[in-house]
């Protein structure tokens, strides 16, 4: 017996190949999904766990601003006053004496231009116990000047650089052309930090 088959009604289909191409998409969706779950699944235990410790840290922060205003609020007493004043004229002098004038007279060296020199240096410590360079360097131009402020602001041991006045030949008695008052944070390095005890 002969059986016929019109292919122009009857389209002829591979469905195994049709089968595999789906069945294969199928499992890479289905294995994408799976790692994708496992993904957000561990990612809100992480930040579970980064919220259980974030709250005990905000916890801990909190129990030490208690303790600090208490602490502050006992040496506001008036009975204290004598003892906090002697407390913070003790804490700048061991910042003062921590001060490296070597260290310092290094670090400018590295800056200076030629043909400037440091005509008075002294040291302030100000609100945050940071310490306050106050320079006054003389030179030949006020090029000079402006070439160390430049320097000393791309070192990493001098910020917040900057001229507070310019004195001119006829404005002061030296041999110098102009001298220049300039102000400056000191930041030493963590190496002087650690032997600040050392030689000055």
């Amino acid at each position: 017996m002969r059986i016929e088959i019109n292919l122009a009604t009857h389209p002829y289909e591979d469905a195994g190949r049709f089968w595999t191409y789906w069945g294969s998409g199928l499992a890479l969706l289905g294995l994408t999904t799976a790692l994708l779950v496992y993904l957000a699944v561990t990612g809100f235990l992480r930040a579970g766990q980064d919220r259980t410790q974030i709250s005990r840290l905000e916890s801990k922060i909190a129990e030490y601003d208690r303790e600090k205003s208490k602490a502050e609020a006992l040496l506001n007493r008036p009975e204290n006053r004598a003892m906090r004043d002697q407390s913070h004229f003790l804490n700048n002098l061991f910042q003062r004496k921590a001060f490296s004038w070597t260290r310092v007279f290094e670090d400018l060296e590295r800056v200076m231009p030629a043909h400037v020199h440091v005509v008075s240096i002294h040291p302030d410590v100000v609100a945050d116990n940071s310490v306050a360079i106050k320079l006054v360097v003389g030179g030949d131009t006020r090029e000079q000047g402006l070439d160390l402020v430049r320097k000393m602001e791309g070192s990493n041991r001098f910020k917040q650089t900057r001229i507070d006045e310019v004195k001119f030949a006829e404005q002061q008695a030296s041999g110098d052309r102009v001298q220049f008052d300039i102000t400056a944070l000191y930041v030493p390095s963590a190496e002087a930090a650690q032997s600040s005890g050392g030689a000055h």
